[in-house]
């Protein structure tokens, strides 16, 4: 009779590793996280398992990837079914990390004693995007096998280091059986490992912050003690409940759609347009604007070094917990979405009547590609004091301001980009 007992008494010990033993009610509303770190868990355990069933049908060669894909999906039972599983996962993490991280940042949960979390979050975010990559060329039909080209010819523009890091990546000077093998190895192994690695340490990191921050409006004192519950069952039970929805959600899509697959690669024959994968159809995007060495190199590592430092930038109030830091917060947030969107669509635009009348702007700006380059820096940092001295924000609320502006522009671009670009990449509606 004490078997059972102990079991439940092991398992309960084992959640608590992850989960403080008692937690704020108020974190246990879905509006605090809209349960986006349980969900990216939940597809991180479907595309292992799945990963894992593929792999005894896979054959990571370039005359025989293919054939196997066909072979899954058209003989082995269930075979497409899961391969959907498997690419609406990879995706759907990309996606949720993205939203998840975006949650973080706009209730201020990078605080101390979270700093440390934020920079894990941003490294997860790093190698969930890189598996889905790696994963990409894997069925080495056109759509994946010029996509990869197009994204790894981008590194031809990295100074010095570019030319090694694509050989290197690519097993040679262009995509063949050495990247093939080199792309397995890393989705299947590497990256596996980086996740099975930083994802238990982010959930305790959470724990050893005492779990979530708590959720109150901008006039709380942020004093008041919470009213505690145990998080077995209340807390542990909510996560159950979600990750069986996101189960069979999955699943409901993946018995209605089957994951892209278009003709066998053809290392002779482009695709027109030839496109990056989604999440770097932006970066694509800004080389059609930007001299290569900004839209590559600049302006990533700028946005990158950004992102690393806002845990550790001194703000004038304490605002985690609350969601845009304040009512004005929010409505600078928008207006900053607003701003973000008319002013990309616009650029673009714009660019394309410069593309097409000639350029315009001082000749050794022109040539080089700094024009565009300090129009948007000048851009920012005036929108940047502007808020500051029209609109009287504090720091959280401009620095918050900022982050969306950019985070828009990007989004932008990447719309664009997909939707936007046909044939010669040209602009177009091609939904």
């Amino acid at each position: 009779m004490n078997k059972p007992h102990g079991h439940r008494t092991y398992f309960r010990s084992f959640l608590l590793h992850f989960r403080p033993r008692n937690v704020p009610e108020r974190t246990l509303r879905l509006s605090l996280t809209w349960g986006l770190g349980g969900i990216a868990l939940v597809l991180v355990f479907l595309l292992f398992g799945t990963g894992l069933m593929l792999k005894f049908v896979y054959e990571p060669f370039p005359d025989r990837a293919y054939e196997s894909i066909l072979f899954l999906n058209n003989k082995v039972p269930f075979g497409q079914l899961v391969r959907n599983i498997h690419w609406l996962s990879a995706n759907g993490l990309v996606l949720v990390v993205f939203l998840h991280l975006l949650r973080v940042f706009y209730t201020g949960a990078f605080t101390a004693p979270r700093q440390l979390n934020w920079i894990i979050g941003l490294a997860a975010f790093a190698a969930a995007v890189l598996s889905n990559y790696t994963g990409y060329l894997l069925p080495w039909d056109q759509i994946s096998y010029w996509a990869i080209t197009i994204s790894t010819s981008m590194l031809d523009y990295l100074p010095g280091v570019g030319g090694s890091i694509k050989e290197w990546m690519l097993g040679g000077t262009e995509p063949g059986p050495g990247t093939l093998v080199n792309f397995y190895a890393i989705h299947t192994a590497i990256l596996p490992a980086l996740l099975l690695i930083a994802l238990p340490f982010h959930f305790w990191r959470i724990r050893k912050a005492k779990g979530l921050v708590i959720p109150r409006s901008a006039e709380e004192d942020p004093g008041i003690q919470a009213e505690m519950v145990e998080t077995m069952p209340h807390l542990i039970v909510r996560e159950v409940a979600m990750a069986v929805l996101v189960l069979a959600v999955i699943l409901v899509i993946a018995m209605l759609f089957n994951a892209p697959l278009s003709e066998q690669a053809n290392p002779g024959l482009s695709p027109n347009p030839t496109k990056a994968p989604w999440y770097f159809v932006g970066i694509q995007e800004m080389l059609m604007h930007f001299h290569p060495i900004f839209a590559i190199l600049v302006i990533p590592m700028s946005l990158l070094i950004g992102l690393l430092s806002i845990p550790y930038i001194k703000y004038e109030t304490e605002s985690s917990g609350i969601w845009f830091v304040s009512g004005k917060g929010l409505k600078l947030a928008m207006f900053a979405a607003v701003v973000a969107t008319l002013g990309t669509v616009g650029g673009v635009l714009l660019n394309e009547f410069v593309v097409a009348s000639g350029p315009i702007g001082p000749p050794d700006m022109v040539n080089t590609g700094l024009l565009p380059f300090v129009s948007i820096l000048g851009f920012c940092t005036g929108f940047y004091f502007l808020l500051k001295k029209s609109f009287k924000a504090n720091s959280n609320e401009a620095i918050q301001a900022l982050f969306t502006l950019l985070t828009t522009a990007f989004v932008v671009l990447t719309v664009i980009g997909i939707w936007f670009r046909g044939t010669g990449m040209q602009l177009m509606w091609v939904g």
